[in-house]
């Protein structure tokens, strides 16, 4: 059975700028690691189409496929558990969450839907579609 991540993109201060940030690394050919401390207990569930959510600003806003789970060492020299993600943001329904360190679990049935895209292939902005969302407008 399938279960997700969700984590804060610390640093980053929109959705585009975490794209932005990523599509360096896929240019320079590098893979997208994110370190974390402890590796997840329920790695087959995740490796079994799971997908990181990423968290900007307060709200969930984007979700990213996992490919894989790594050992890597952080540049203190301790190790951590790398989380390997494909390449691509898809943006989901904008939904409000608290800080929180690390990652947690998201169960599927809990996870927000992909936002649908407009014709020229550009999402509402997230802040605008949980507006109109909280307003009964979509």
């Amino acid at each position: 059975m399938t279960v997700h991540l969700k984590k804060l993109s610390v640093g980053s201060t929109s959705l585009d700028s975490l794209r932005s940030w990523q599509d360096v690394r896929v240019a320079n050919g590098l893979p997208i690691i994110h370190p974390t401390r402890n590796k997840p207990r329920r790695a087959d569930e995740i490796l079994d189409g799971g997908s990181l959510y990423w968290v900007i600003k307060g709200q969930m806003v984007a979700r990213q496929r996992i490919a894989d789970l790594c050992d890597v060492t952080r540049d203190d020299g301790r190790p951590a558990c790398g989380i390997v993600l494909e390449p691509g943001l898809f943006p989901v329904w904008p939904r409000r969450f608290r800080a929180f360190q690390g990652w947690r679990y998201l169960e599927v049935d809990d996870a927000p839907a992909d936002m649908p895209v407009s014709d020229d292939a550009t999402p509402l902005p997230a802040d605008l579609a949980s507006e109109l969302r909280e307003l009964g407008l979509l």
